[in-house]
């Protein structure tokens, strides 16, 4: 079967720990004689992230092995997700879309929201659109239409069309590894896997 990207990877076992490094491009300089700063924010916003597998025996591994061995290093591209994230925390109903095309920024105007809801997104829930994968900032409520503005990280890469539909379960980013390596560890009889990614932009 010809490898097609992006690549699922294995569901089992689960990571055993997943460091979510988000950073942020900005450029910042100081005065020698006042210290007073200028800063500036540049419009990159970059997930990282890292992930260690808990050991494993052989028939557990070697699908994980050949996902890694699938990718070529970083030139194939995977989907994954926050393991700890997958469910939100705020009422999340209804059937959340975009609501107005050619949107960009760090603002997304969303509608189809059960309507009137405290809390539909809480701060810290996900929300995915197309293979963007975002982080809500603050608390969101539904109005009486089933609109709600949601303020997100990181910043809208390509704005979606109008009515794109909007995931809030089991959401996923685009990724590839950041290195050509596909490393594991045998301490027979178990193997251990980490590796580290970055989104694929």
């Amino acid at each position: 079967m010809t490898i097609s990207y992006p690549l699922t990877p294995p569901n089992n076992p689960a990571p055993q720990t997943v460091a979510i490094r988000p950073s942020a491009v900005t450029g910042i300089s100081a005065s020698p004689y006042t210290g007073q700063q200028q800063v500036y924010q540049h419009q990159a916003q970059i997930w990282n992230m890292d992930v260690r597998l808990p050991p494993m025996k052989r028939e557990q591994v070697e699908p994980w092995i050949a996902f890694l061995l699938s990718l070529h290093g970083r030139y194939g591209t995977f989907y994954y997700g926050d393991p700890s994230g997958r469910i939100p925390r705020g009422v999340a109903t209804g059937t959340p879309l975009v609501n107005g095309a050619s949107q960009t920024g760090q603002i997304l105007i969303t509608d189809g929201w059960t309507s009137g809801i405290t809390g539909i997104l809480k701060a810290g829930d996900y929300v995915q659109f197309g293979t963007e994968l975002h982080r809500v900032l603050a608390d969101v409520n539904s109005d009486g239409g089933g609109n709600a503005t949601i303020d997100i990280w990181p910043r809208i890469r390509v704005s979606p069309a109008n009515n794109a539909s909007i995931i809030i379960r089991n959401t996923v980013g685009l990724w590839r590894m950041t290195s050509d390596e596909s490393a594991y560890e045998v301490t027979n009889p178990f193997y251990v896997i980490q590796f580290s990614c970055v989104e694929a932009l």
